[in-house]
């Protein structure tokens, strides 16, 4: 199946490390062109690209744009489309990660959540729809949180992520006459920079699992590579849990 997304263009929000990071790989190891975005370590982001030019022989670019800056995040896919020509996919992945039970949490943490987890999803979102062709595909990625609230103090972030999943249901009914898809990928527990399989609570996520692991974050991206894959067709509005079944 290499090869099958040669001649696309994608873009990876948060690209420069762990679930975005494996998300652009497998997406280039496919055949597409990759952009990816990054909000601060310019370094990090040049490892990936470079890696991805290297191995796979793409072209590869990264663009720095904080996800909490809406004028930026609006204007990376008028960037994205003047470097590379079009825009095909869509894969939101950035985004960040918020603990408060309802009584602390503060006005600042609301708005910073919805920002960067709700806002920069929709802005991006908008400005790749207004330049996709027919057979263009948005990938949201989500949270099993955003279905499932399993314990306190994760409100702000289930809320983003709810937020998510029927912003997607929505947008595959608005884009779907223009053969455009939206879907949603809702990972579980996956070993990253930001929730570790060695942290202080990944004992208690993995025993909540089925299969008694975390996941890898290669297995998400299998699950975006067939959403952007001529397979996926007739796959939009749907959520997609990769959990090892953690809300089974």
């Amino acid at each position: 199946m290499v090869g099958r997304l040669t001649g696309k263009v994608a873009l990876v929000t948060g690209g420069s490390r762990g679930i975005g990071a494996a998300i652009a790989e497998r997406l280039a190891s496919d055949g597409a062109d990759v952009a990816i975005s990054y909000s601060s370590s310019s370094e990090a982001a040049e490892r990936v690209v470079a890696g991805i030019r290297r191995s796979v022989g793409v072209r590869a670019e990264a663009f720095r744009a904080d996800a909490a800056d809406p004028a930026a995040v609006k204007a990376l896919v008028p960037a994205v489309v003047e470097q590379f020509g079009r825009l095909d996919i869509l894969v939101n992945n950035a985004g960040i990660w918020q603990q408060n039970i309802l009584t602390e949490a503060t006005d600042e943490e609301f708005d910073r959540i919805v920002g960067v987890n709700v806002r920069a999803v929709f802005l991006a979102a908008r400005e790749a729809a207004r330049v996709m062709q027919p057979g263009g595909r948005i990938i949201n990625i989500g949270s099993v949180l955003g279905e499932r609230v399993p314990f306190p103090g994760v409100g702000l972030y289930s809320m983003s992520k709810f937020a998510v999943a029927g912003l997607t249901r929505a947008w595959a009914r608005d884009l779907g006459p223009r053969g455009i898809t939206a879907n949603c990928i809702q990972p579980g527990p996956i070993d990253t920079e930001m929730n570790p399989a060695t942290g202080d609570f990944a004992a208690v996520q993995r025993q909540g699992t089925a299969l008694d692991r975390y996941g890898r974050a290669e297995e998400i991206a299998a699950a975006a590579s067939f959403l952007a894959s001529p397979e996926a067709t007739y796959v939009t509005g749907a959520t997609i849990t990769v959990d090892g079944g953690t809300i089974a």
